[in-house]
């Protein structure tokens, strides 16, 4: 039923309840006049008769008594919806998927405005590769997946954000490789390295890069934290490729600084995606009224 049929079964109620079409006006909010239209276009609607109006006395007539009983189950039902929606949406969970990067350097800021303005909302978050992140979008099993990665295209798949991200070289600030107005990259690939494991989607690029140029990068140390990766970095343990933002979003940034390689340039893209046939939950919705944040690196 639609929102109006509803507002007249419950003054039909209400008129039954009090016995009187002025008391049932006046509990309600609304004027005799309206709450008289209001129970008019329902007695034509259903083709009955639902009062007799003797005067001031108002009596129920037998339609009336019969529609009576079913408004009172109706409206019992339609208040079990309305619980029924309010709990699922207190009850609700954001489902979120990226790589292990982005979380670090994005997601402080954006669980801190959740925990102010949405504390019902649980969200949850699972850091895994590009590949698999898509492929859990695909099987409902997240509701956002936040990655960098080349371009990433599929009819199913609805792209919000499409930012580009410049992966770097970096060294601490004691390494005498930052301070060199260009250093070649045959020569720098020799040096000591601290890198992702071959999975991150930047590590593999280096690699194919290299490949392509008859050259490879064997590392001292392959680990998914690229904060523990800054850490030794900083320390002036070796160096290490990263994108531009994790080290911009590092506690060790002051101690760290990019390295200038004689024609590398290298980016990737930071993208948000969700599934063309996803409902957007209160979840979803929140989450992506924060891209102005996720484009603007706020």
């Amino acid at each position: 039923m639609s929102k109006m049929e509803l507002r007249q079964l419950k003054s039909f109620l209400k008129i039954v309840e009090l016995q009187s079409f002025s008391k049932a006006a006046k509990a309600l909010g609304y004027s005799q006049s309206t709450l008289s239209i209001q129970i008019h276009d329902l007695e034509e609607e259903l083709g009955v008769k639902l009062f007799d109006r003797l005067g001031r006395q108002v009596e129920i007539t037998q339609p009336g008594r019969l529609l009576e009983e079913k408004a009172q189950a109706i409206l019992r039902q339609a208040l079990e919806v309305e619980n029924l929606w309010q709990n699922r949406q207190s009850a609700e969970t954001l489902r979120l998927g990226m790589i292990e990067s982005l979380c670090k350097a994005w997601m402080p800021g954006i669980i801190e405005y959740f925990a102010r303005y949405y504390p019902e909302i649980h969200v949850t978050i699972k850091i895994d590769s590009p590949r698999e992140l898509m492929s859990a979008l695909d099987h409902n099993q997240v509701d956002l997946v936040y990655v960098l990665d080349k371009p990433l295209y599929d009819p199913k798949w609805k792209r919000v954000l499409n930012e580009k991200e410049h992966i770097v070289f970096v060294g601490s600030k004691d390494n005498p490789f930052v301070w060199r107005k260009e250093v070649e990259l045959e020569e720098l690939v020799q040096q000591t390295f601290f890198l992702t494991e071959k999975e991150d989607n930047y590590r593999l690029s280096l690699d194919q890069y290299l490949s392509a140029r008859q050259l490879s990068l064997k590392p001292f140390l392959e680990v998914g934290d690229t904060g523990f990766i800054l850490n030794m970095v900083q320390r002036n343990l070796g160096l290490s490729f990263l994108p531009e933002y994790v080290v911009e979003n590092s506690q060790y940034r002051d101690r760290l600084k990019t390295i200038n390689v004689k024609g590398f340039h290298m980016s990737l893209y930071r993208q948000l995606f969700y599934h063309n046939e996803k409902w957007l939950t209160m979840g979803m919705k929140a989450f992506l009224s924060l891209l102005p944040r996720l484009k603007n690196k706020e």
